[in-house]
C-alpha cells in the first residue's frame, strides 16, 4: 500500500507541476497577444462596410474588443480559420471591433463579447456566444457552406 501511495502522490505532483507551466505558459501568451498581427486573410469590418462586405457569401464575424481577455482567446482561433479558408471563396472570416464601431454592434444587439455570428447572404444563420474551438466553429461554417 505504500508504494501505490507514493505513485499517487508522484503523479499528482507532476499533473500540478504540468498545470502550473500551462496556466504560466498561457497567461504569457495573452499578454503578448497583439490583435493587429492577426492573418491578413480576415477581413476587417466596420460600420460603414459591414453589410457591403459580408453580403452574397456565407461570413464568419467575430464580435471583440481589445481590452476583452476572452477575445484575446478567441481571436488567434479566428484568424487560423482566416487562413484555413483562404481559398475557399464561398467564405470570409471578418472580425468586428465593437467599440469602435458602436451602430452595428447595437442594432445586432451584440450584449456579450466574444460573439460570432455566421451570416448567409447577409442574414445571421447562427449565432455563437463566448469562446468556441476551431472544430465547434469549422461545423458551424460547414452547415452553411
Amino acid at each position: 500500500m505504500g508504494t501505490g501511495l507514493i505513485i499517487l502522490v508522484v503523479v499528482i505532483l507532476i499533473l500540478f507541476g504540468f498545470l502550473f507551466f500551462s496556466v504560466r505558459s498561457f497567461k504569457k501568451n495573452m499578454k503578448n497577444y497583439d490583435p493587429k498581427q492577426e492573418s491578413n486573410n480576415l477581413v476587417i469590418l466596420n460600420d460603414n462596410t459591414f453589410y457591403n462586405k459580408i453580403a452574397g457569401k456565407v461570413a464568419l464575424v467575430d464580435f471583440w474588443a481589445e481590452w476583452c481577455q476572452p477575445c484575446r482567446i478567441q481571436g488567434p482561433i479566428v484568424s487560423e480559420l482566416a487562413d484555413e479558408y483562404q481559398d475557399n471563396s464561398k467564405i470570409k472570416i471578418c472580425k468586428f471591433d465593437v467599440e469602435r464601431n458602436k451602430k452595428i454592434a447595437t442594432k445586432l444587439q451584440i450584449r456579450n463579447i466574444p460573439t460570432i455570428i455566421i451570416f448567409k447572404n447577409g442574414k445571421e444563420v447562427e449565432r455563437l456566444v463566448g469562446i468556441k474551438t476551431k472544430g465547434v466553429l469549422k461545423k458551424a461554417i460547414n452547415r452553411y457552406l
